[in-house]
């Protein structure tokens, strides 16, 4: 037997969690374990359920091995999975929540959740009250009522990037006996710790960064000892599952996450302050840079950055903006994030945000950052403000 080995690095952690090669005659990656119906041995075994896998929906070694290796990862008490991201969020509000309850939510909450808030959890009698990601103790005591169960945060925002005092919030979360539940697709893990901050809950769309290759719609949420229970009934009695080829598929990502999230960063950190010197450009929002107003809380809690962030483009028609986005070659028109391509997406928050603190005079982009060439990437943006400043003279 070989001896016992410590392992703390997060990279190690990576490249080994959830693998056992010996329970596999030796091969490196877990099978994928494909079927709805799994046969017992025995009368007693299928009814009392004695056996580690009783049906397909309930899990097979290819979801354990993704949840073991994600749960070493966040340190969390327990991994579950959603078809989707919204899935995930919708399991964690929806399994905590009951009619009558009220709902503290950050105001810069990824917008399928706002929806999700409006309208489905407003059905079922449950009040969401949105909150500013600047919002201080005193004035989050003030929201708290006797019928305040959970606040949810989301910290950068998904669009404007605000970032919010995360131990300040929690701190007073905590004196309500509320649950803390947390958006942490931005960071991930290996960038946000969201369990030693005081999470309850934390979400994340492995969609994006966790599979990492554009190929995957998979929903994950981790919970602490203190929240699991609820989360895993909920799990169970609404038949939430995902593929085994989608569980297999998002593994094979995460082997290479702290190799991607390093280069993500460099290239988003390169063009991001290159962008910021552009006149065609009001602001970059990425908490990463020392310009952005949430750069202090960024660098005291996080120990890295993704590769989504904000542009602020000078006043300009419509068409300018078109002109400027439709010619890139490198950067694809889609709403998502995360993987290995690079991404733009124009939008405007003032429709549905409440109170936005940055109130932009200019049109906005969202750029995700791939793993491109980031030189490549900047003469292709530079073309792109050529055609901006053509159709806005």
């Amino acid at each position: 037997m070989k001896p016992a080995l410590t392992v703390r690095g997060t990279a190690t952690r990576l490249t080994h969690g959830g693998r056992t090669p010996a329970e596999h005659h030796g091969f490196v990656n877990p099978p994928v374990y494909r079927g709805s119906t799994v046969l017992a041995p025995t009368v007693d075994s299928l009814l009392n359920y004695r056996q580690p896998y009783v049906y397909g929906r309930l899990g097979s070694p290819t979801t354990a091995a993704l949840q073991e290796a994600l749960r070493e990862l966040d340190g969390s008490a327990g991994v579950l999975f959603c078809p989707s991201g919204l899935a995930a969020i919708a399991l964690a509000l929806q399994a905590t929540l009951t009619s009558g309850d009220h709902l503290l939510m950050t105001d810069v909450a990824y917008r399928p959740a706002r929806r999700l808030c409006e309208g489905v959890l407003n059905r079922q009698g449950i009040t969401t009250q949105w909150f500013s990601p600047s919002l201080g103790a005193d004035d989050l005591r003030r929201l708290i009522n006797p019928k305040t169960r959970a606040i949810y945060l989301e910290t950068p925002g998904s669009q404007t990037m605000e970032m919010s005092d995360i131990p300040v919030l929690v701190a007073v979360a905590r004196e309500a006996g509320l649950l803390v539940i947390m958006d942490n697709t931005w960071a991930t893990p290996l960038f946000f710790d969201a369990f030693s901050y005081g999470a309850d809950i934390v979400i994340q769309a492995a969609t994006k960064y966790i599979a990492g290759h554009a190929d995957v719609m998979l929903g994950i949420v981790s919970a602490s000892e203190r929240a699991l229970p609820l989360l895993r009934e909920y799990h169970r009695e609404t038949g939430l599952c995902v593929s085994p080829d989608d569980a297999w598929l998002t593994l094979r990502g995460l082997r290479t996450l702290a190799v991607r999230m390093r280069q993500h960063q460099e290239n988003a950190r390169h063009l991001a302050q290159w962008l910021a010197g552009r006149e065609e450009v009001q602001a970059v929002w990425y908490p990463a840079l020392e310009t952005d107003e949430g750069h202090a809380l960024w660098q005291r809690d996080f120990t890295g950055a993704a590769s989504l962030f904000t542009v602020v483009l000078q006043p300009a028609p419509a068409q300018a903006v078109a002109a400027f986005l439709e010619g890139l070659q490198l950067f694809g028109l889609g709403f998502s994030w995360g993987g290995f391509e690079s991404l733009a997406l124009p939008f405007d928050c003032s429709e549905y945000r409440l109170a936005p603190p940055r109130q932009p005079v200019g049109p906005c982009v969202r750029f995700y950052i791939g793993l491109e060439d980031p030189d490549d990437l900047r003469r292709d943006l530079e073309q792109g403000l050529r055609r901006f400043n053509a159709e806005r003279d």
